[in-house]
């Protein structure tokens, strides 16, 4: 049901929480957990909360040194935080995310849903690389939960919502495939530079200035042709700011350096890659 819906948790602490995030998992239905560089590994510990049932699963995390790896497969990513306001804004409850999960996932997207550490949550790095922030409401007074509470309730709504509302893949005849988070991140990064490179970004805190255009890209749910639309878009600005003698930023030198490897005609105008 939930087969292409993750559980990403990053720096967990404890491996007990573990074992008992993967029995959350198996009790939805959800068949992918992926683990950022946790604080302690035991996997007796491990398999003891997993139960037998989420044995095969505990024995199958994936385990990776960084977010931006553990994330590159997939297209849509959910972060879980505790803080809310300032530029954390149209945070979804588990309630009201649950039928955009489901839905994006009977469109064929593969579908992570991050959690950070016990003690402090996600950073603002690691928020602001997911596409859509959610909360968990609980009474302020008591605010802490545990980390295997907070990712059965998410996957409990997901599997609610996906039971009302079978999931069958899309038959809408899609333009192309979704982009994965790798590549999102990708055309983010060269457009902030392009925008550097012309003065549409302050140059001293760039990524800051950047978050409402990745907020607008990451609404879009940007697919291949069009990702390929963008990554030639910033080419021609490239090439008319050489042909201009523009300086190149330092983050932009790189990207530069490949357009000089390349023949002397601009690439990928509007439409082309």
């Amino acid at each position: 049901m939930l087969n292409d819906l993750a559980v990403v948790l990053v720096k967990p602490r404890f491996p007990e929480n573990i074992g008992m995030a993967v029995r959350a998992c198996v009790n939805m239905g959800v068949r992918e957990l992926v683990v950022v560089r946790p604080e302690r590994w035991d996997d007796e510990r491990i398999l003891a909360l997993a139960t037998p049932k989420g044995a095969e699963l505990a024995r199958s995390i994936r385990v990776e040194d960084d977010l931006a790896t553990a994330l590159s497969g997939f297209h849509h990513v959910y972060g879980t935080t505790a803080r809310t306001g300032g530029w954390r804004r149209e945070i979804l409850s588990p309630e009201k995310a649950a039928p955009l999960i489901t839905g994006q996932i009977g469109e064929g997207a593969r579908v992570a849903v991050v959690f950070g550490p016990e003690d402090k949550g996600l950073t603002n790095e690691e928020t602001e690389i997911c596409t859509q922030l959610l909360t968990i409401p609980v009474n302020p007074e008591a605010s802490s939960l545990n980390l295997a509470q907070a990712v059965l309730i998410v996957l409990y709504e997901c599997f609610k919502h996906g039971v009302r509302t079978p999931l069958v893949p899309g038959t809408s005849g899609a333009p192309s495939p979704l982009c994965t988070h790798a590549e999102q991140e990708t055309v983010i990064r060269t457009l902030r530079d392009t925008l550097m490179r012309i003065d549409f970004l302050r140059k001293d805190n760039p990524d800051y200035f950047m978050l409402p255009v990745r907020r607008f890209l990451q609404k879009m749910a940007l697919r291949r042709h069009e990702f390929a639309m963008l990554m030639g878009v910033c080419r021609q600005i490239g090439w008319l700011a050489d042909k201009a003698g523009l300086p190149v930023t330092e983050k932009d030198s790189a990207a530069h350096g490949q357009r000089q490897n390349t023949a002397g005609a601009p690439s990928g105008k509007a439409g082309g890659d």
